[in-house]
């Protein structure tokens, strides 16, 4: 029985189509392109032979969700390549034609056992070394299995993966390639990249991952977008898979410096094996272009001692290992995919399993799927990847799916939302799947890929602060749920191990916690600059620090996310950059040219923006506005390889700009939310007046905060000053003990006081009557201070030796009792135990520092033994107390106080068991557990990487 015929309207011409499955098909491309373009509702003309992406103006996601549309509609699975490579609506009516009268079922990816636990190469210095080491060791552990399009699993062993990669390296030897040699990589998910990209490293050169093409009917267009890319990396040859061959004469054209496009397969089939010497650790080992630097190429430079030490902090702070299994649909070009899923297992040896983004994207069920099938501990997705799960899977997809394997699931690449981690989790947790699973997490490509991780098996940490209070002033105010103005922001976690981060303000200045500004960081991961980019490598470092581009604040150590400074939109976890849309956009007969903003509209709860284009023309008939847009959409489509979700039109003078002439896209972005972009514009004068009245308030708010916070460090250090020299008088000359501490205790809360910082102290009723070994946390400068300020007892502070000898703090120190040790002993205090056994038996509390030191980064160093050595020795309890606040106020190697508050916790006393060392170090991970239990801030006791060879 036929369907009877259907009339789609709003066509154009009501065309009358007699195939009720093309009829179908229309009808719903329709409803898609009116909800990714709502405005086009009276000028969407959809025919059968309309282009799909120019004329109905539906991008990439619009096509995943067309197909999916289709699909239950119909009750058919359509391939990957029908999603990428059709170009009209009667191609698609007759794929979803085809998949009816085949109606066969897709093999399904069988169980994938996990596989033997193995070593790593802890002493590698190359990639070179980490491709050699399992291969020689295992080469017929499976390393890499590839789940097709079609369905199906292909394997790829060490061993295979390695004998491939030395042939291509022969190969590469042969054609004249030597040691910093460039060569391009421009393929999908296959076998076939794994293959180039290791060959290319074997024969000491530098691979450069290329952004291929979605479609192939794109490929001229594609490279005329890539041009720059390849031209800038200088990359000698570029590697394509078969279905790119036409690919050849089109570069060989556009970019003169490539030598020649090749396949893996000319190489693999006749060369014999070789490799290149082990290149040197701070050898040049992979140049990472974002997928949107086009205009101006940023080819991120990485050694391979960058991206070993990334893997390895990205791997000791998720605690990763061979007995872990990744599940990625990720794409090889990106950081997040090689460095982060292949090149990691690679040298954790452990198994990845692979699909194509394409997969993900037109099911993203198979990639639960996959991690249920192979049981996979680890994953990794930017936010938008979540949110498709939760809109786009049907509950009929999921049943029998079994996530409890799955320990960590990395969310970045984007920025993370709130409401996204709380309705997966709540969506999947029937599943199986855990809420500390979900871990969001920060990273860039400029320190290789990740920066900042949250401890395993801890659940996402939402921070509720002021929205007003942080837009006006920068600060991160905690506010209860449901406050009217609460912002949720997501906590990233900490630093990798033997990284930093920092977060400065417009003049470089070191800001407090919760104070939002620049994030900077600097480590062993941190790329060398921009290849052949002095310019924008110099914008880039401030000092021995890195600018990452966004803003955020820190809390207990950790990093919160707040916005990012550069203009990129980021759409479906690929970065645009407006500049290149807007010069090709401004070269349109119609538009005013430099008058074109592009900008980032966020899309929901996604983590994903819509692509907006702000254009300014002069004509006002209503036909020939539509032309231009036409012209506009089928330019952006042309350049991207996706359509923009609008374009509007504006009368000359509606775009906001700076007195120089400069786009203001953060403004046009404002003025584009709130609905005034476009409107009648005040006079001329009144527009001046506004802006040098803006423009004056913003640089005297700046010179004010400036001057106050000089004014205040000017006031604190005058007042320290002054006080210094009465308290040294007073506890040097006055005969008594008590009276002397008296005098330091009078001084220091007076001190405090005049420089307006308030001090609480919580648990004093813990105070041990008889003597004790306090325990403190080292923050800053002002740790003995506020200590004796804050405490009603007598106070032994252990000193090194040196200072005894020091004609102003000697004497001061030994008239208030202190014990003067000698650093460096391996014998806890030995020659010391009858002056500390007679200052705790008057009564007093020894004070030590265990960490010994303090750092400029929020966390709690590795302790000594020495303070627990004398507790077991002569057993006295140790009385852990902690204070916050200080690392704020006064930061190691920064002498420009800020205003802050001290807090200051007293715990409950810790008895020692025996003197034996077991004890000794029983004791002392009690009170460090105790601290860190009260300090919310990293435990850095393991966030200890150790070069290759490095002996603990």
């Amino acid at each position: 029985m036929t369907e009877p015929a259907k009339t789609v309207s709003g066509n154009g011409g009501g065309e009358e189509i007699g195939d009720p499955i093309l009829a179908e098909v229309l009808r719903l491309a329709r409803e898609v392109a009116l909800e990714l373009r709502p405005r086009a509702r009276g000028g969407l003309r959809v025919t059968p032979d309309g282009r799909i992406d120019r004329d109905l103006g539906i991008d990439s996601l619009g096509r995943v969700e067309l197909v999916a549309r289709l699909e239950r509609r119909f009750g058919v699975r359509l391939s990957v390549r029908v999603m990428t490579e059709t170009e009209t609506l009667r191609d698609l009516a007759a794929a979803v034609r085809a998949a009816r009268e085949a109606a066969a079922e897709e093999e399904q990816p069988a169980v994938m056992p996990p596989l033997e636990e193995t070593a790593v190469p802890e002493h590698a210095e190359s990639l070179s070394e980490v491709l050699r080491w399992p291969a020689e060791r295992r080469g017929d552990r499976v390393h890499i299995r590839l789940l097709a399009d079609e369905g199906g699993i292909e394997t790829v062993t060490y061993g295979a993966l390695y004998e491939e990669a030395r042939r291509v390296a022969a190969g590469l030897r042969r054609r004249g390639l030597g040691a910093g040699d460039r060569a391009a990589v421009m393929m999908p998910t296959c076998r076939q990249f794994f293959t180039a990209f290791a060959g290319i490293l074997l024969a000491g050169c530098v691979p450069v991952p290329v952004y291929p093409p979605f479609r192939l009917g794109e490929l001229r267009e594609h490279l005329l977008r890539q041009r720059r890319i390849l031209a800038n990396a200088g990359a000698r040859l570029l590697f394509v898979t078969r279905e790119l061959e036409r690919a050849a004469v089109l570069v060989r054209a556009l970019v003169p410096e490539i030598e020649a496009v090749v396949h893996v397969e000319d190489f693999t089939a006749a060369e014999a094996g070789w490799s290149a010497p082990d290149p040197a650790p701070d050898a040049l080992a992979l140049l990472q272009y974002t997928s949107g630097s086009t205009g101006d190429p940023k080819g991120v430079m990485l050694t391979h001692a960058n991206l070993l030490a990334n893997i390895r902090a990205m791997g000791q702070a998720m605690e990763a290992g061979p007995a872990d299994i990744f599940a990625s649909w990720l794409p090889l070009y990106h950081d997040m995919g090689l460095i982060g899923a292949w090149l990691g297992t690679l040298y954790y040896t452990a198994p990845l399993v692979l699909m194509s983004p394409q997969r993900f994207l037109a099911h993203p069920a198979d990639w639960l799927w996959a991690i249920h099938r192979a049981r996979a501990t680890l994953t990794a997705a930017p936010n938008f990847a979540f949110e498709l799960c939760l809109r786009r899977i049907a509950d009929a997809e999921l049943e029998g799916l079994d996530l409890s394997c799955l320990r960590m699931a990395a969310n970045g690449a984007e920025p993370v939302r709130a409401s996204t981690i709380r309705r997966f989790v709540a969506r999947f947790a029937p599943y199986g799947f855990r809420e500390t699973a979900m871990a969001p997490v920060y990273g860039l490509a400029e320190n290789s890929v990740g920066l900042a991780f949250p401890p395993p098996g801890r659940s996402p940490v939402i921070d509720r602060v002021d929205a007003g209070l942080l837009a006006r002033r920068g600060e991160a105010v905690p506010v209860a749920e449901g406050h009217p103005k609460a912002l949720e922001i997501v906590g990233c976690g900490f630093p990798i191990p033997g990284h930093e981060i920092r977060i400065v303000d417009g003049s470089g200045r070191e800001l407090a916690e919760r104070r939002q500004g620049r994030i900077q960081f600097r480590g062993p991961s941190a790329c060398r600059g921009y290849f052949a980019n002095p310019e924008a490598t110099a914008r880039l470092f401030d000092g021995d620090w890195l600018e990452t581009g966004d803003l955020g604040y820190t809390a207990g150590g950790e990093l919160f996310v707040t916005g990012r400074q550069k203009d990129l939109v980021i759409r479906a976890g690929r970065n645009i950059h407006p500049q290149d849309v807007e010069e090709l956009v401004g070269d349109i007969e119609g538009v005013r040219r430099g008058c074109v903003a592009v900008i980032g509209v966020p899309e929901g709860e996604e983590g994903t923006e819509r692509l907006v284009v702000l254009a300014e023309t002069r004509i006002g008939e209503a036909e020939g506005r539509a032309a231009l847009e036409a012209r506009i959409r089928e330019r952006v489509t042309a350049l991207l390889g996706e359509a923009p979700d609008e374009v509007l039109l504006l009368p000359p003078r509606a775009l906001p700009k700076t007195s120089s002439g400069k786009l203001r896209r953060s403004a046009a972005a404002e003025l584009y939310r709130s609905g005034r972009l476009g409107r009648a514009r005040a006079a001329p004068w009144r527009q001046i007046a506004a802006l040098l009245l803006a423009a004056g308030r913003e640089r005297l708010r700046v010179a004010h905060r400036r001057a106050v916070a000089i004014a205040y460090g000017i006031w604190f250090w005058m007042v320290l000053l002054l006080m210094a020299l009465p308290a040294w008088l007073g506890v040097v000359l006055v005969p008594g003990a008590g009276g002397r501490f008296a005098i330091a205790r009078g001084a220091a809360r007076l001190f405090l006081r005049l420089v307006g910082i308030p001090l609480t102290v919580e648990g004093g009723e813990r105070l041990p009557r008889g003597g004790a070994v306090l325990a403190a946390n080292h923050a800053s400068y002002l740790d003995g201070l506020v200590l004796t300020a804050a405490l009603p007892r007598r106070l032994a502070f252990v000193a090194k030796g040196e200072l005894a000898r020091n004609p102003v703090a000697g004497p001061f120190l030994a008239r208030l009792g202190a014990v003067f040790v000698r650093r460096g002993r391996t014998q806890a205090l030995e020659g010391e135990l009858a002056p500390i056994r007679e200052a705790l038996g008057e009564d007093r509390l020894l004070v030590v520092f265990p960490e010994g030191t303090f750092d400029r980064a929020p966390g709690l160093l590795p302790f000594h033994l020495g303070g627990f050595r004398v507790a077991a020795e002569l057993g006295v309890p140790v009385l852990p107390v902690t204070i916050r606040g200080t690392r704020s106020i006064l930061r190691a190697w920064q002498w420009l106080p800020q205003r802050g508050a001290v807090e200051i916790t007293i715990l409950e006393t810790v008895p020692p068991a025996g003197r034996d060392f077991g004890q000794v170090l029983a004791l002392r991970d009690a009170v460090r557990r105790a601290m860190l239990g009260v300090l919310e801030e990293p435990d850095l006791e393991t966030a200890v990487v150790l070069p290759p060879g490095a002996e603990a």
